[in-house]
Parts: structure tokens; sequence; C-alpha cells
């Protein structure tokens, strides 16, 4: 295998190039010289000796992809996921840089773990790695964290995402503490008493296979509530995944109101619904559920006019033993760093609900600026984070075709379209430099 470093010199050519903060949507000519950006459109005669060109013919020049709270498992839950996979799997995908959910066995509640998941993501050396500090201790939800410990450590935000933050006065006081750091919060809104022991959206679905419901008042509720909360304390707030209309409806009044608010939805939540859960298939349970069509369509309007702000992956990997339980107490969740990119190709670009610079907008520079994070642009003297995709090329989901160490997806044995073909870190190139289009 070849090894390469971040002092090569890359001229990245016929591509696409597509940066939502430049504007830029033309084809082009991107040079990447000593681990950053080094020029658009240069001229044959200013390109440094030495440097390797990419064909990248009929495929999109984007800055990486950014991604919130993905499950990296480690420490102590290495079963679903360790560091090193995840980020394999993340520049597979496209994703160039994370931020790494807290709920790892301990939770990130002291600085030491977050420094635990940056050396851990140091060594692993695939994408940058930005570790969630908790919003409580020991993700219990009663008392506050050492939030300026967790600041000071490195976390890029404080949630105790998966798990709402149920008490109203604990997320408050967050709010209000945290715009000493300039530290967004996370949290998925979700009134857990009204979802305990439930499976599925609640619906004429969830009748019709008699599982217990998830009702979408659970999550309207929570959203008007966090919604409210960050009105009267001026706060950062980042509703890491909503799924309903209700909640479509309360975040575009409150943005109409001036409200600063970043909002992201989960892709499975825009591209499976509820009726697949027919097949009983344990890797289709995820939280928030999958919902019926109007649900699904509000979203996606919502996407297209930009009340949602993020395209979020959702990866939450869990072992094949976790998976093989019945429905009703198999755990949450799927992974989806390997196929995320490739689902917004097939279910959203390809039928031209979406277009390439919203894309990008949704997956690299919005997440890149909700965690201040100097990515998800293309500008000149940037680091060079670039992803080439091809939109046009057919895979199917393999269990060998995948990085992740969990294999617990849908979408096993079923084709997508369009996937991650070259991807720089830093100006290293970590994906695809095997391409015989490399040269």
């Amino acid at each position: 295998m070849t090894v390469h470093s971040s002092d090569e010199h890359w001229l990245i050519e016929k591509g696409l190039i597509v940066d939502p903060r430049q504007g830029l949507e033309r084809l082009g000519r991107l040079l990447i010289s000593g681990g950053k950006i080094a020029a658009l459109d240069p001229m044959d005669d200013a390109l440094p000796a030495g440097c390797r060109r990419v064909d990248a013919s009929g495929c999109i020049v984007a800055p990486g992809l950014v991604d919130l709270a993905s499950e990296l498992g480690e420490p102590g839950c290495e079963e679903n996921e360790t560091i090193a996979s995840g980020t394999l799997a993340a520049v597979a995908g496209g994703f160039t840089s994370l931020a790494c959910a807290a709920n790892t066995d301990p939770p990130i509640d002291t600085a030491a773990a977050v420094e635990f998941v940056r050396q851990k993501a140091a060594r692993a050396g695939h994408c940058r790695v930005y570790p969630i500090g908790c919003v409580s201790k020991g993700r219990a939800g009663e008392e506050l964290a050492e939030i300026g410990a967790l600041v000071e450590a490195g976390a890029i935000a404080l949630s105790d995402t998966p798990r709402p933050i149920s008490n109203t006065a604990l997320l408050r006081r967050a709010l209000e503490y945290c715009q000493m750091f300039d530290r967004p919060i996370f949290d998925r809104p979700e009134v857990t008493s009204l979802t305990r022991g439930g499976v599925m959206h609640e619906g004429m679905m969830q009748l019709v296979l008699a599982l217990a419901p998830m009702p979408a008042e659970a999550e309207d509720l929570a959203t008007s509530r966090d919604l409210r909360l960050l009105e009267t304390t001026g706060g950062r707030l980042h509703l890491s995944s909503i799924s309903t209309a209700g909640s479509v409806e309360l975040v575009t009044r409150s943005k109409k109101r001036g409200t600063v608010v970043s909002v992201g939805v989960r892709i499975a939540n825009l591209c499976f619904e509820d009726e697949l859960l027919r097949s009983f298939d344990s890797n289709l349970k995820v939280n928030p559920p999958l919902r019926s069509r109007e649900h699904i369509d509000a979203c996606i309007a919502a996407l297209v006019d930009g009340q949602i702000d993020v395209l979020t992956s959702g990866h939450q990997p869990k072992s094949l033993e976790k998976k093989m339980q019945e429905l009703d107490v198999v755990p949450f969740g799927m992974t989806t760093l390997d196929t995320a990119l490739s689902l917004v190709i097939t279910h959203l670009v390809q039928p031209g609900i979406l277009g390439w610079r919203r894309v990008i907008e949704c997956m690299s520079s919005a997440p890149a600026e909700v965690l201040g994070i100097n990515a998800g642009c293309l500008s000149v003297g940037k680091p060079a984070d670039v992803v080439v995709i091809d939109p046009h090329v057919k895979w199917t989901v393999e269990p060998a075709a995948l990085h992740s160490r969990s294999r617990n997806t849908p979408l096993l044995g079923k084709e997508l379209q369009g996937r991650a073909r070259y991807v720089w870190v830093g100006g290293k190139p970590m994906y695809g430099m095997e391409d015989p289009d490399v040269s």
C-alpha cells in the first residue's frame, strides 16, 4: 500500500466544484498543497513540481462532510464500534470530521475522557474527531457536569444525546452557563414518559403490527420546551434530530420570531417509512422512530426551504448479538456512516428533491458552522478536507463493503447510487488513491 503525506501536491480537475459558502457550483480545478487549499483554477505553469493529477470527470468536488454526534463506541462499547473502525467508515463515506457522542462507558463527562477520545482518534489517523462532553454528570440528568473543564480539555459541544435532557431546570442552567464558553447544547427532543417501552411511531401501522407506540407528541412537546428555554436564555441550542410535522411547525414559527437555533434531521427519517417495520427487521428500530409519510414530507419540505439546517448520519452501530433479540427489547440504532451519502443521493438527489449545493450545505458547511470548526469550505488557505463524490456509480451494500465494525443496517443486499470516490483530510489522501484515474 502506498503511504501518502500531507506534503504532497494534488490537482483535482474536470470536476464540478461545489462550495456553498463561496457560492460555487461550476467546473474547475482545485490545487491541494502543504495540507491546504492552495488555489482554484491554477494555470499549468503555476503548478508545483511533482503535482499529482486526479481526474474527477462527472464527479462533485466538495468540502469534506461533517457529521454531528456519531457514536464511536470507545471506551466501553467496543463490541459495537471502535474509534479506529468508526473513523475508517467515516472517510469511506466521505466524512472528514466527526463530533463524537458522549454516550460511552464511562461517558465523556470528565476532562480525562475527552483527552482519551482525542488521543485514540489521533492514533487512528483517519479523520478529525471532536468529542462532545456530557451536559450532566454520568448523563444522569440530575447535576451539571464540569462544563468548564470539559471545554478546556477540548469538548466541542455539550449533550447527553442520544438520551434527551428531560430535566428542564438543568437544560435552562446549561444554556445559560454555556454562553460563557460559546459552546452549543445538543438535545434530541423527547418526553420520555410518553415513549417509555415504545418500539415505533404511533399510527395505523403500529396498530396493525401491535407494537408499543412512540407518539409524535412526545417530540413536539419537548421541541416546544427547548425553543421556549432558548428564547428565554439566549443560549446556543442545536436540536439534533427532529422527525415530526409538529416539530417542523414549531421550529418555523420560532425562527420567524428571530430565534437563533440550528436543527438537524437524520437521513433515515427522510428515506424510510414506518411501514417498513412490517418486516420486523430490528435494524429499522431507531429513535427518533421511522415516521409515517406526512411527517416525512413535512421534514423534507423544511429541509428544502432551510428550516432544517443539517443532515446527520444518525450513526448508532450495534453488535450483531444485540440486534438478534425480540423487537421490543432490541436497542435502537443502525450503522450509517458508510451509507449516509449514498442514501441522500439515491433518495433525495436523484429524484430532484435536493440540488448538490443544498446537499453540501446540509452535510458540510452547516454542521461545521454549528460546531464552530474550520471546515466546510474550499477557500484558499483553508485546511484541505476534500471529498470527490461520484454520483453515478451504483453499488450493492454487502458486509464486505462496510468499514464499520457493526453491520446493523437494513440496506444489506440493496443497491444504492453514488458514493465518495476520493477523500483528503488536511491534504493527506485517506481514501480512493489506488484508483486508475490518479496519476
